[in-house]
């Protein structure tokens, strides 16, 4: 992944909301979200590495990562981190945050959200902290957790004017994770790319010929513990070209 907002008991019907863009290069093979039977997880596929972004398990697990944009600290020879979405969604929290205090080190910057969707927390691997997401709204990017980039700001407030105005539809946050927006030159973070690659990944949806936005998921819980997943795949020209839904209930996971 590469940009996430998520809302957390701020919606009178839907106590966990999730929209998440995933940028990627446009050559790397990339199957939909699907379940995995052996694993037994909703999640995508990353066809070269064998790893995912994001996804869900039966038991209300939810995990999703993103890269620290670090590159001058970047090793090819580190092992994928899309291993870490994987692992956390088939193990236990506690298994999780043993793996990542020890060996987070194997794997290039990252920062991985995971847990119950009712206990969310995130590692930021640079920092070596964990920290609990609390009821409100928060973004995670390519950098520290809730850093205020322009283009997380810009979504935090989509997000919380869309609820604020009882306006939280599925078209509705696919709309927000589709603005293109890109921040003034004064805005733009200083990551260690050039001017010009910060002011094109300076937009929530990122259209270039090689690299871009390559899917949206939209996941909402309900309080009876429904969960609707919904993710749109784009092609170079940020178009939609395919898209699909799942819908369960995770019964182990109910909000009052």
């Amino acid at each position: 992944m590469c940009i996430l907002f998520i809302a957390l008991e701020q919606h009178p019907d839907y106590p966990v909301i999730i929209c998440a863009n995933r940028d990627e290069f446009h050559q790397r093979p990339t199957q939909n979200m699907h379940w995995w039977p052996k694993q037994n997880i909703l999640a995508g596929k990353d066809l070269k590495a064998g790893g995912s972004w994001l996804g869900l398990n039966s038991h209300s697990y939810f995990a999703a990562l993103t890269n620290f944009r670090r590159p001058e600290s970047f090793d090819e020879s580190k092992r994928s981190r899309g291993d870490l979405v994987v692992q956390a969604l088939t193990q236990s929290s506690i298994e999780t945050e043993q793996y990542l205090s020890a060996e987070s080190h194997q794997y290039n910057d990252f920062n991985l959200i995971f847990g119950a969707l009712n206990n969310l927390q995130t590692f930021d691997s640079v920092k070596q902290k964990f920290v609990k997401l609390t009821p409100g709204f928060h973004s995670i990017c390519n950098g520290a957790l809730d850093d205020i980039w322009p283009k997380m700001a810009l979504g935090l407030k989509n997000i919380e004017d869309l609820i604020t105005d009882n306006n939280v539809t599925v078209d509705a946050l696919f709309s927000l994770m589709k603005n293109q927006q890109t921040a003034e030159e004064h805005n733009l973070p200083s990551t260690g790319i050039s001017g010009s690659l910060e002011a094109l990944l300076s937009s929530i949806f990122i259209v270039s010929p090689n690299y871009g936005t390559r899917s949206s998921a939209i996941i909402l819980q309900a309080k009876n513990g429904e969960v609707s997943v919904y993710e749109t795949h784009y092609n170079t020209k940020g178009e939609a070209v395919n898209d699909n839904q799942s819908h369960f209930t995770l019964a182990q996971t109910k909000f009052n």
